[in-house]
């Protein structure tokens, strides 16, 4: 078995916050162990640190249907402007799991059932964790909770979000057929829903059994 390294591999000489906005993002300088057990040079990198995130894949077991919400995200907007998309082709107007940011005092658990109400006006009754993982660790900490949100998605839809966050957000209620074809032909074009939905579609099964 190939050497496991933590934490303690890692030696940092510096770090010095270079920007403190919404988003952060902090310099590091710093080596850590080599394969072969020697140390690295002194490193620089910068780290955007987001925080930490949750994502509700809400689900409604008695109707198999799933809810989605739709927003303008400006990340894909400014994407647009390379030349690996097509503009005629791609939209800045991405369709979503429920997610949102966790802020201090708060556990994953009360931001999916939080932003399920904020965003899509939908109550969690119960939640199923499925994953935890690193967004893109070659850049920043952010790491995602991944849940499966039991909904009554019988009355789903309409326009969501917080005004004063600037949210505006088109809910989305779909069969899960009709979801699982979009996940097949590409519509889903963010990586936290691909991921999201990629897991509950290979769990759709055992998710129904529980909640049966």
């Amino acid at each position: 078995m190939p050497k496991s390294f933590g934490p303690e591999d890692v030696q940092v000489l510096e770090k010095v916050r270079e920007h403190d906005g919404y988003f952060k993002v902090d310099k590091y300088t710093f080596k850590h162990r080599k394969h072969d057990g020697r140390w690295s040079v002194p490193l620089t990198r910068e780290v955007f640190e987001r925080g930490h995130a949750v994502c509700v894949v809400l689900f409604d077991p008695d109707l198999d249907k799933l809810v989605f919400v739709e927003q303008f995200r400006p990340g894909a907007f400014a994407a647009l402007s390379s030349p690996w998309f097509d503009e005629k082709e791609q939209s800045p107007w991405l369709i979503e799991c429920v997610a949102g940011i966790i802020d201090d005092g708060e556990t994953p658990e009360s931001v999916a059932k939080r932003e399920a109400l904020e965003e899509a006006n939908c109550e969690v009754l119960e939640l199923l964790p499925a994953l935890h993982y690193l967004v893109s660790p070659g850049g920043t900490s952010e790491s995602m909770y991944i849940f499966v949100g039991r909904t009554d998605a019988s009355n789903a839809g309409g326009i969501h979000g917080l005004e004063h966050e600037g949210e505006d957000l088109r809910v989305l209620s779909v069969s899960t057929d009709t979801a699982f074809d979009w996940l097949d032909k590409g519509r889903f074009s963010n990586s936290m829903t691909l991921i999201a939905m990629q897991w509950f579609k290979l769990n759709h099964a055992s998710v129904l059994q529980h909640w049966s």
